[in-house]
């Protein structure tokens, strides 16, 4: 062997390397797998549980508006109602003063110097026209008349002016129409004044209803 050649040291690389790598790192166990995080999910169950209560409410206020708003306007249109029907009814009441002269007058005249006096006649024929006419316009403007001779005393359409003391009658029965009654659209507008039967045994009939008081 010369000089120059010179034996260079070999590496024990042991099994399974080569010259010149890096020897093998060991291997190490994977590692787990990170959890999934818990959400927690009751804040937001409890914002959705706030929200449906305040619809609820939002929703009964609405209802509650809503009804208030419907009879505000049924309320309004009965005042409007009435208001058409009665408003007039201070007018009214004064105006029958003009009918019950009407009915006096016609009822003053002797019928025998009527039938006697042809402009006597001409006159009562020409009074009882214009009370017939008088109670058209009344009865157009929802305005009838209550005659109530013969009917049992109702204290909510009669007063009674005084009692007639008359065992032959039944007690209780209207006898005498001083002045006659009126209603307007139903409602009592004047009662009628009238003279009660007095003494008698109680008439089977309901307040309203007519007897015969000529028995």
């Amino acid at each position: 062997m010369s000089q120059n050649d010179r034996i260079e040291p070999t590496l024990n690389t042991g099994p399974g390397q080569t010259s010149g790598q890096h020897p093998a790192q060991p291997q190490q166990p994977p590692a787990p797998a990170p959890e999934a995080p818990q959400l927690d999910t009751q804040p937001a169950v409890d914002a959705l549980a706030k929200a449906q209560a305040e619809i609820a409410e939002l929703k009964d206020r609405l209802l509650r508006t809503a009804a208030e708003s419907e009879n505000l306007r049924k309320r309004m249109e009965r005042e409007k109602e009435d208001a058409l029907k009665y408003g007039a009814a201070k007018f009214s009441k004064d105006i029958l003063t003009v009918a019950d002269n009407l009915r006096r007058a016609i009822e003053n005249v002797p019928k025998a110097e009527a039938e006697a006096s042809e402009p006597v006649r001409n006159l009562v024929i020409g009074i009882e026209a214009t009370e017939r006419e008088l109670l058209s316009v009344f009865e157009r403007h929802g305005i009838t008349r209550i005659d109530p001779k013969g009917q049992r005393f109702d204290p909510n359409q009669h007063q009674a002016m005084f009692e007639v003391q008359d065992p032959s009658q039944p007690a209780g029965v209207v006898v005498q129409v001083i002045a006659a009654g009126y209603l307007q659209h139903g409602r009592l507008l004047r009662a009628a004044m009238v003279g009660v039967s007095k003494g008698g045994p109680a008439p089977e009939i309901q307040p309203g209803q007519s007897i015969n008081t000529k028995a």
